[in-house]
């Protein structure tokens, strides 16, 4: 393959983590890469993202670009990706994934402590809204839509008193420095299934070799695992973006660990459950298997603790 076609959407971030995985392509297969910008439904609407339907708004316009051979492969945010397979199209590989935790950005040195009651505090995720209020409940949540730059501004000039934000994506765009914000740890407050992973999503069927070799690569399989365990919650629950839902799956000692949360939309209740299982090997197929089988356990323990009864969500047939 002379040129390998890389679809993205066109916001900063979007082509900020892009560019990073064409360099990637290109160093992997040797050939040329061109990234192709795709307008999402997302990126035009200035609804909030639960109304919009939540999981999905960024990716279709990705995905229909693609089974339209006008790019390759494309680049999307997993935890923007819906759970269902999209029909003619698989991922092609994980790469290795950033930092899943959030960030409190607030005015002044303020953290989620010190922050005053009242405070105006941004965030577009209900399930970010959901562990404000959890943890704040005198807070003044404001759901907010924008890029990463937008919501940093409207605490600058003093419209918020905080945002809460990923950190890979502040990482990606070059602003964690430049940000004196909080993290907030993941054993606390855990964040999106996916979130700080990249989905790099190509068609069914064989691969052209050469972007095949260069996916193999740049495939990463302890996060393709934890993320696959992670989203196999939401899977089971039926949960999308409107489900207030932190998750967090990770390796550890031979052991593979998930814990999740579903939370109320109004934070004042929640429930939470975690296993681990133990995989016969570190081999893809035997990795999948101990997600299945710990991401069945946890969703079960979640649905018996009640969680159907308070967020927006139902077990699978």
């Amino acid at each position: 393959m002379s040129l390998i076609r890389v679809g993205t959407r066109g916001s900063a971030l979007a082509l900020a983590q892009t560019t990073a995985i064409a360099n990637r392509i290109a160093t992997a297969s040797g050939s040329e890469v061109e990234i192709v910008t795709v307008t999402t439904h997302g990126d035009t609407s200035r609804e909030s993202l639960s109304s919009l339907g939540g999981t999905g708004v960024f990716a279709s316009a990705l995905r229909e670009s693609l089974l339209a051979e006008e790019c390759d492969v494309v680049v999307h945010s997993f935890k923007d990706l819906p759970t269902a397979a999209y029909p003619g199209l698989r991922i092609g590989a994980t790469p290795k994934r950033a930092d899943a935790r959030d960030v409190l950005c607030a005015r002044d040195g303020l953290n989620l402590t010190t922050l005053p009651e009242g405070a105006r505090v941004g965030t577009g995720s209900p399930r970010r809204a959901a562990q404000l209020r959890s943890l704040r409940p005198d807070l003044d949540v404001v759901d907010i839509r924008g890029n990463v730059e937008t919501r940093l501004n409207r605490v600058a000039e003093g419209d918020l008193d905080a945002v809460v934000l990923a950190a890979a994506g502040l990482s990606r765009l070059a602003l964690l420095e430049s940000v004196d914000g909080e993290y907030l740890e993941l054993s606390d407050w855990p964040t999106a299934p996916g979130q700080g992973a990249l989905a790099l999503e190509v068609r069914d069927g064989k691969l052209d070799r050469t972007l095949a070799t260069a996916l193999t690569a740049i495939n990463h399989s302890t996060s393709q695992t934890t993320v696959m365990a992670e989203r196999l919650v939401l899977e089971r629950l039926e949960a999308g973006c409107a489900a207030p839902i932190g998750a967090m799956a990770a390796i550890d000692d031979g052991l593979l660990f998930l814990t999740a949360t579903v939370y109320s939309p109004d934070g004042s209740r929640s429930v939470v459950s975690s296993h681990a299982a133990t995989p016969d090997s570190h081999s893809i197929a035997h990795l999948a298997e101990a997600a299945q089988d710990v991401s069945n356990r946890v969703s079960f323990d979640l649905l018996a603790g009640g969680a159907a009864d308070f967020a927006p969500i139902k077990v699978t047939s």
